[in-house]
C-alpha cells in the first residue's frame, strides 16, 4: 500500500526538474546579457558626453530665433 501511495503522489517528476534547470540557467544567462548591456550603454554615454554636439555651439555667435 505504501508502494501504491508512493507511486501515486510520486517523487520529483524528472521532466519538470529538467525544465526548472533550463530556465534557471536562462535567467543567469538574461542577468550576464543585461550586465553585459548596460556596461556597453555607458560606455556609450560617455563617449557621447565627450563628443555632444552642444559643446560645439558658440552660444557668442547665436541668432535670434524666427517668429
Amino acid at each position: 500500500m505504501a508502494k501504491a501511495l508512493l507511486g501515486y503522489v510520486g517523487g520529483p517528476d524528472p521532466r519538470m526538474l529538467s525544465e526548472m534547470r533550463r530556465l534557471q540557467q536562462r535567467v543567469l544567462d538574461l542577468e550576464a546579457e543585461l550586465v553585459r548591456m548596460q556596461a556597453e550603454n555607458n560606455a556609450l554615454v560617455a563617449v557621447a558626453a565627450e563628443h555632444s554636439l552642444l559643446d560645439s555651439i558658440d552660444l557668442g555667435q547665436r541668432e535670434p530665433a524666427l517668429t
